[in-house]
């Protein structure tokens, strides 16, 4: 217990420095607050839910004594919680159902059901999603308040040097308001994913992983998401506060099926020789130029809608290793 309340709380330190240096304003305190779940992640992962609360609850308390109630709530929402509970989930299981052969006897080692990846991929945009709005809600009750204060905080920023620009950079300035929400929601999204891929990956490397690698190319959403995200896309043409948060389920909720179309790609490249280039490729264009990222939004729903994995793998079931 004594080792598990040392890690815990090293894990907490961490956390809060790494959130709290966002306030020095350099470049690289930018990477250090999305990396802040990252420590509490690594303990809820490798040393159980139990170690993260304890971390989580004492780096709170330290920033709150510190820097105020403010920091110590932002901090709950935005990264201890998530680490908490994703940390959590990663190591859900539950014994398998029984295959109905009527073999009584009992394995030496019980097979685990191990929460879904999908699932987790879905709480994953839940957190995104209240993350985007708590921090939109700091800035306003309505959405004509919330667009003026982020416009008036970029054109503090980028304030004209004469008149000829101030028309452009006020065209400029419009633009960002408008995508401001939906690309918070994909920031947050894509840093809570890497968070919690980077902690399975250092848990495992150091023995600590308790629970086998799952198999990321099956990852599947629930049925049911595609329904609530042609809710929430009917629910962006509203108008006013409405529409906005409609748009952040929308952008979190696109971005989980983008994630599950880089599953469906490293599916249907199985049987190609240049397998591994391919995927690379497209990992670097997603990466340099964002804009592919929809051609694996594209794969994704068309998977969940049509079954893209089932009927390849029905056609061509992949080779089975050599023993």
């Amino acid at each position: 217990m004594i080792a598990i309340l040392v890690i815990a709380l090293a894990a907490g330190s961490a956390s809060a420095l790494m959130f709290a240096s966002i306030i020095s304003g350099a470049l690289i305190s930018v990477l250090l607050f999305y990396l802040a779940p990252l420590p509490l992640m690594v303990a809820a992962i490798g040393w159980g839910p139990l170690c993260a609360t304890i971390g989580g609850i004492a780096a709170a308390s330290g920033l709150g004594a510190i820097f105020g109630l403010p920091y110590c709530i932002a901090f709950v929402v935005m990264v201890a919680l998530p680490a908490w509970w994703l940390g959590h989930l990663a190591l859900l299981g539950r014994p398998a159902p029984s295959d109905g052969s009527g073999n009584d006897a009992a394995p030496a080692t019980p097979v685990l059901e191990w929460y879904p990846i999908g699932r987790i991929l879905l709480w994953i945009a839940g957190f995104a999603t209240v993350t985007t709005m708590a921090a939109l809600f700091t800035l306003g009750s309505d959405a004509d308040a919330i667009s003026g204060a982020l416009q008036r905080g970029l054109l503090r920023i980028l304030a004209p040097r004469d008149e000829a620009s101030s028309g452009d950079i006020q065209r400029w300035v419009d633009a960002v308001v408008i995508i401001a929400p939906a690309a918070a929601a994909v920031v947050a999204m894509m840093t809570l994913t890497l968070n919690l891929w980077l902690a399975a990956k250092i848990t495992a490397t150091s023995g600590r992983l308790h629970r086998p690698w799952p198999d990321l190319k099956s990852t599947a959403l629930p049925p049911m998401t595609l329904v609530a995200l042609l809710v929430a896309i009917a629910f962006s043409f509203a108008g006013g506060l409405p529409a906005m948060l409609a748009q952040i389920v929308t952008t979190a909720l696109m971005m989980a099926y983008a994630l599950t179309g880089f599953a469906v790609l490293h599916t249907l490249t199985l049987a190609l020789k240049g397998r591994t280039f391919l995927l690379s490729c497209t990992y670097v264009f997603v990466v340099m130029f964002t804009w592919p990222v929809l051609a694996m939004v594209a794969l994704g729903l068309a998977d969940a809608a049509f079954g893209l994995r089932q009927r390849y793998l029905r056609r061509r079931p992949p080779p089975i290793p050599a023993s």
